[in-house]
């Protein structure tokens, strides 16, 4: 986890790796209750991650996402990751943690939310910083607050 270039100061950047915590916090407890065989408890959590994940996705496409785009350097690269944010919400919806297969597949989305995060933290949120103006930064941050009412 880089903490060299200072973009974890920014108020909105803290928002969405707090929103990552708390997301990566969800699928911990849930990957926990299954190795215990808590089946049902791990099924109650999971639908709290896909509704975190959702309004997560709202601030960071409407916003950042919208504005970072506009450069043909990231434009490639927002596309990825907005793509794996349909895959993964698609794969929530349909998810059978009763199913055993279900349950293998939820570890393997777990591993590859973590790459997907480090994606942004790593390589879209630092770059943020040289790319955006004040008024891009207003937008996203005008986004962010669209999709946390109240």
């Amino acid at each position: 986890m880089c903490h060299y270039c200072g973009c974890r100061e920014i108020p909105l950047i803290k928002e969405f790796i707090a929103e990552h915590a708390e997301v990566t916090d969800l699928a911990g407890k849930a990957l926990r209750a299954l190795d215990r065989g808590a089946v049902d408890e791990a099924a109650r959590l999971v639908p709290r991650m896909a509704a975190e994940l959702r309004s997560h996705w709202q601030g960071e496409e409407r916003g950042l996402f919208t504005v970072m785009r506009e450069d043909p350097e990231y434009a490639g690269y927002i596309a990825a990751l907005e793509r794996e944010h349909r895959e993964l919400d698609a794969f929530l919806a349909g998810l059978d943690l009763h199913d055993p297969a279900g349950r293998q597949a939820f570890e393997t989305a777990v591993q590859e939310l973590y790459a997907h995060i480090s994606k942004e933290e790593d390589g879209l949120f630092p770059a943020s910083l040289t790319a955006l103006d004040g008024p891009e930064w207003d937008l996203s941050m005008r986004a962010w607050r669209e999709a946390h009412p109240g």
